[in-house]
């Protein structure tokens, strides 16, 4: 019995070797990232900076609309990185094995959005404001998460670099 507690042991401790712990900086909390992850991100985006790790909560940091997005489901054993790269900060996701599933940055200057983004909202959605724009990337695919509102409703959609809307909410009061 000692033997076999003795053998979990080591394992244990051998496989925590091969990891990095970091320390999400919010919550205090260890985590504990793969080193395959660290290498798929680090291959990814090599020149980030103040780069924290936590694992995914949906309740903590809702940047998008997953179920407009499409983005695949996650739960707390895959991971969320927070980072700095280009004068942005940006978030990125990753699955428990390691697996990118998408990135995303707020867009704090409206008037950056591609000419055909900008075309759909004055045709489309004049009586609306802007209220927030994340530019997403997923797999080969750049779209804008956009969040409109007006007096008497609201609606978020999300639309691709050249103007096509691939999914919309609009929801009125």
């Amino acid at each position: 019995m000692k033997l076999k507690l003795f053998t979990a042991a080591a394992i244990t401790l051998l496989m925590a070797s091969c990891e990095t712990a970091y320390q999400a900086t919010d919550t205090g909390t260890i985590v504990v990232v793969p080193e395959s992850t660290k290498q798929s991100f680090m291959a990814q985006y090599p020149t980030s900076t103040n780069i924290v790790w936590a694992n995914y909560d949906p309740n903590v940091l809702v940047l998008n609309d997953w179920e407009l997005t499409g983005w695949q489901t996650m739960d707390v054993s895959d991971y969320v990185v927070r980072f700095d790269m280009d004068n942005e900060n940006y978030y990125a996701w990753y699955d428990s094995d390691g697996t990118w599933i998408g990135s995303a940055y707020v867009i704090r200057d409206y008037a950056t959005l591609p000419t055909a983004v900008t075309s759909v909202l004055n045709s489309q959605f004049s009586a609306y404001s802007i209220s927030s724009v994340h530019r997403e990337f997923q797999k080969d695919r750049i779209a804008y998460e956009i969040d409109l509102k007006k007096s008497d409703g609201k609606a978020t959609l999300l639309i691709d670099k050249d103007g096509n809307i691939i999914k919309q909410k609009v929801k009125t009061y």
